[in-house]
């Protein structure tokens, strides 16, 4: 049975990009947010989106504007529509991985030092929020959760679960101002590390960090748990910039 990408035990993975548009830009706004989910993995390749009518609530659009924007999606090859029982819209896996050269060149248009420094801004702010204002109950859960997704997480699919756990973060914050630029960044900063080699001994100091990072926002350790956000960002960024920069 097909599995939709909608509420589950960790809280809504798509609440952090999904949120309902602009009036005038509908089905640009709706288009982008879409993409997002896509390209930051919260519908794994295989899985559905939510239903037409669960998404065009969501997007606050209408019906017809959101089969303009699957339809834009059929034709670049990320979703595909199936019938019956079982069916919807599904996420297809990826099915021209870019090439190295073609992945420097995407970087090299990209401003390295802007969207570093932006990401930790954002990150650092959520994170201190969070431990200030202090998570309980339901939302405290939604993080354990998004860290325990990341716990024993093949290195294929790592870079996926340790999206959603800083989104999640990002979310529980209390600012979807914030929420919406940290996706937008996100997606630019995962573009940059499909760049560079998964390295394991990183991936295993990063986790360590999450751990440190969760325990600190759930002690309401506000100093704490920015600090090690801060520490978390700069070692990507080092990977980052020695790679690419």
């Amino acid at each position: 049975m097909a599995r939709d990408a909608g509420p589950d035990r960790a809280g809504d993975r798509l609440a952090p990009v999904l949120r309902p548009v602009r009036a005038g830009n509908g089905f640009e706004e709706a288009l982008e947010q879409i993409l997002q989910v896509v390209r930051l993995g919260l519908v794994p390749a295989g899985e559905r989106l939510p239903a037409e009518r669960e998404l065009a609530r969501r997007l606050g659009i209408s019906r017809v504007t959101l089969r303009e924007v699957l339809k834009v999606l059929q034709e670049q090859g990320l979703v595909e529509a199936r019938r019956g029982r079982y069916g919807g819209t599904f996420v297809l896996p990826r099915a021209d991985e870019p090439g190295e050269d073609a992945l420097r060149s995407r970087a090299a248009g990209v401003d390295l030092e802007d969207v570093l420094r932006f990401r930790e801004v954002l990150e650092v702010g959520a994170a201190g929020l969070c431990a200030a204002h202090g998570l309980s109950g339901e939302r405290a859960a939604r993080l354990r959760e998004a860290l325990a997704g990341t716990h024993d997480a093949p290195p294929a699919d790592y870079r996926r679960r340790d999206t959603l756990l800083h989104l999640t973060l990002a979310e529980l914050c209390g600012s979807p101002s914030l929420t919406a630029q940290y996706a937008a960044v996100r997606a630019t900063v995962n573009d940059l590390l499909d760049c560079i080699p998964l390295l394991v001994r990183n991936l295993e100091h990063s986790q360590r960090q999450h751990i440190a990072l969760v325990e600190a926002v759930l002690d309401g350790d506000a100093e704490a748990a920015r600090e090690i956000m801060r520490e978390h960002c700069a070692g990507t960024a080092a990977l980052l910039r020695g790679f690419l920069a």
